[in-house]
């Protein structure tokens, strides 16, 4: 395991299972599917080709969920991941004069892909650091003036925080008036525990989903954007017909048949990641972790002393996966998902106390 003793990214961890090792790492759901997502498969249909722009069935029914849209504003995209990086792509390939680079805004701490998805789109990220977890609208002015877009997360990877509704709303109007896209993550929006999610609105805004959180299916890797702006979803679709092609259509399948599910397989979900933020905040907390509750999505960010050196011991000595803080733009804490069953969580709770014995942490 000598390798794991330089860690550089989470590529360190992701997909490691088994032999014992509980991971805290990925945030991947270990709850089923819906059984409606296994029914409507139809190979023969499915192996061939399909839309760049996504199945437009599919796309019809994610507009039945969006006031006012067509099957139009929607481009089913391989994850989340692929459209966040084909939005930003698709700004960063010339659109300003040589030598001069756009501005995308990020709130910090922020989800590890960010920074890396706007600077492989040429782009620069500008940094406006979180307050308690969630944004601070006085620092968040300041640095949005010169930005081409804004990327929103909430509920929150690493936080777990979920902006304030009146937040998201003076942004919303912020950006309107200054002409800066937003670009709302809300591959969470399904897991909030304190409150309905606010869709931010207008026709700068982009939003960005997936199926992969709602419905357990990260593995199938289908997500979508949402766009009012016709520009932004043919340009998107110009690009992914020269990378990606289409998504996969099994997997578009799947989606459209999970979106039949009974409303209430949600509202289970719901509770059991609940009880599972409770028991991690307590457990975390009776450790002695400073660390803010999460309102919603499954991540704990404790603030956390020596972390790599923590993060190092509690894999090669332990078997337990955490991941460093610093990863997601906050070093002096470490990132725990807690989409794991509670009896995995406390066995892990337990091997990190033992942990702590070798590392001072607190």
């Amino acid at each position: 395991m000598a390798e794991i003793l330089k860690l550089k990214s989470p590529a360190d961890f992701i997909g490691k299972q088994g032999n014992g090792v509980i991971s805290f790492g990925s945030g991947q759901p270990d709850l089923a599917p819906p059984k409606e997502a296994f029914e409507g498969i139809d190979l023969k249909r499915d192996l061939r080709y399909g839309l760049i722009q996504g199945e437009l069935k599919l796309r019809e029914a994610l507009a039945r969920e969006y006031a006012g849209s067509t099957a139009e504003n929607f481009v089913i995209t391989n994850g989340a991941s692929e459209a966040l990086d084909l939005i930003f792509r698709s700004w960063g390939k010339g659109a300003v004069p040589a030598g001069r680079q756009e501005k995308v805004l990020l709130p910090r701490p922020y989800y590890y892909s960010y920074p890396p998805i706007v600077e492989f789109a040429g782009m620069i990220p500008v940094y406006t650091d979180l307050v308690d977890g969630r944004i601070d609208l006085d620092d968040f002015k300041k640095k949005i003036k010169g930005c081409r877009a804004v990327l929103i997360n909430s509920p929150s990877n690493p936080t777990g925080r979920v902006e304030a509704i009146e937040t998201l709303r003076e942004i919303e109007k912020m950006t309107q008036s200054l002409g800066v896209y937003v670009v709302s993550d809300e591959v969470y929006k399904d897991l909030i525990y304190e409150r309905e999610n606010y869709h931010i609105n207008g026709d700068h805004v982009i939003t960005v989903n997936s199926f992969s959180k709602t419905y357990c299916m990260c593995g199938v890797r289908v997500g979508y954007l949402w766009s009012a702006d016709k520009k932004v979803v043919e340009d998107v679709c110009e690009m992914k017909t020269h990378t990606s092609m289409n998504t996969n259509l099994v997997g578009q399948d799947m989606a459209m048949s999970a979106m039949k599910a009974p409303k209430d397989f949600i509202a289970k979900q719901q509770k059991i990641w609940l009880e599972r933020r409770d028991f991690i905040y307590k457990g975390l907390t009776e450790l002695g972790f400073d660390l803010w509750k999460p309102e919603g999505a499954f991540y704990v960010l404790p603030k956390c002393k020596n972390a790599r050196e923590f993060v190092t011991l509690l894999y090669q000595e332990f078997k337990v996966i955490t991941y460093l803080g610093e990863w997601f733009g906050a070093p002096n804490n470490i990132r725990l998902s807690y989409a794991l069953d509670i009896k995995q969580i406390e066995e892990g709770l337990s091997r990190m106390k033992q942990a702590m014995k070798k590392v001072n942490v607190i």
